[in-house]
């Protein structure tokens, strides 16, 4: 593991790995390891914008929608571009979760230095994560999310990632930088599955 680690972190450079998935497919928990492996540094979409919302009053994602394009812009891209993140590789989870918003974030991302190298998605169905949705709200171990208030709001979101998120994930498949990565087991087998076809990917990159 250790080796292939290493080989990982020498590709990536100070690039960028983003993750997508479903809602409760994982993206953060698998992110967050993912970054504490390499070294890298950790940006999640979801909680850069509910920080937002928290901070400007505006909640455009209590309903379970998406927020604007032009509010995404505002809101998230910045970031890619802060002193503090120069010199370090990046893991994303669902930066730009609207087709439409991939060449704006590769763009920004590759003039701060984190070019997009690789693209994951945690394949979980929606019916497994509708369960894992009942289970946390059983267990109260997702905190008080009005994007999490009720089934009806989680079905909206799901509706969402199957409308305009689903596209994203093509456009970056149509560009090689898609890896699928079973979301169906436990999280050491999801995040060995990462780190292997991490692995692979540098292998057919060119020296």
């Amino acid at each position: 593991m250790n080796d292939k680690v290493e080989a990982i972190k020498s590709w990536l450079g100070t690039g960028s790995i983003n993750i997508f998935g479903l809602p409760m497919s994982g993206k953060d928990t698998q992110g967050i390891k993912l970054a504490e492996t390499l070294g890298a540094k950790f940006l999640s979409s979801g909680m850069i914008i509910r920080a937002m919302e928290e901070q400007t009053k505006n909640h455009y994602t209590d309903h379970g929608a998406l927020i604007p394009t032009n509010v995404f812009y505002e809101w998230v891209l910045p970031y890619f571009e802060r002193p503090d993140l120069f010199n370090y590789p990046l893991i994303l989870s669902s930066i730009g979760r609207w087709h439409g918003e991939e060449d704006q974030v590769m763009s920004v991302a590759a003039g701060a230095g984190h070019e997009i190298k690789a693209v994951i998605i945690l394949n979980v169905s929606e019916a497994d994560v509708e369960k894992r949705f009942e289970a946390a709200k059983t267990l109260n171990d997702r905190g008080d999310r009005p994007d999490d208030k009720d089934l009806e709001t989680f079905k909206t979101r799901l509706k969402e990632f199957r409308e305009k998120t689903a596209p994203v994930l093509q456009y970056y498949n149509s560009l090689g930088l898609l890896i699928e990565v079973n979301g169906d087991q436990s999280r050491e087998q999801v995040f060995n599955e990462i780190v292997e076809k991490l692995y692979q990917k540098t292998l057919k990159s060119p020296a």
